[in-house]
């Protein structure tokens, strides 16, 4: 399997994702990085008509998990701890989020993510510890040609 035989499969495992049919988001793997974009939709707001930080915290952690996992080919990554920066507040337009991985060990690995708006304004930041689990990546998980 090519490099990009396997971003295309995580892609695929992401889409597949129950929780990404509601939310409508798009990825775009590469080696060591990731780019997920989500419409924004007031049906992720907050009391204050702006999206809850829940989706921030989403937007981070999938780009910063699916970069680490462009470089683990057999197992599945796993978020060990995240830690996340809130901005400026969003109501309108796209978030994108961009991860990437800023260090590696065998198994133990440091990722960051950015998310800006529609315009390119920063919006939030985090970045997050993960490791190699020992779920396969199969078919059942998502992972599988087109």
């Amino acid at each position: 399997m090519t490099k990009e035989e396997h971003y295309r499969k995580l892609e695929r495992m992401y889409a597949s994702a129950p929780t990404n049919k509601y939310h409508a988001p798009t990825m775009r793997v590469s080696e060591g990085r990731a780019e997920v974009t989500i419409p924004v939709r007031p049906d992720f707001f907050h009391a204050a008509s702006a999206v809850h930080g829940y989706l921030y915290f989403k937007a981070l952690d999938d780009a910063a998990f699916f970069a680490v996992n462009s470089l683990l080919e057999d197992a599945f990554a796993l978020t060990v701890s995240f830690n996340l920066y809130l901005t400026r507040p969003i109501s309108e337009g796209e978030m994108k989020a961009i991860g990437r991985v800023v260090h590696h060990s065998r198994r133990f690995f440091i990722a960051e993510a950015e998310v800006v708006d529609s315009e390119g304004r920063e919006i939030a930041r985090g970045s997050g510890t993960f490791m190699a689990s020992t779920i396969p990546l199969t078919p059942e998980v998502g992972y599988e040609q087109d």
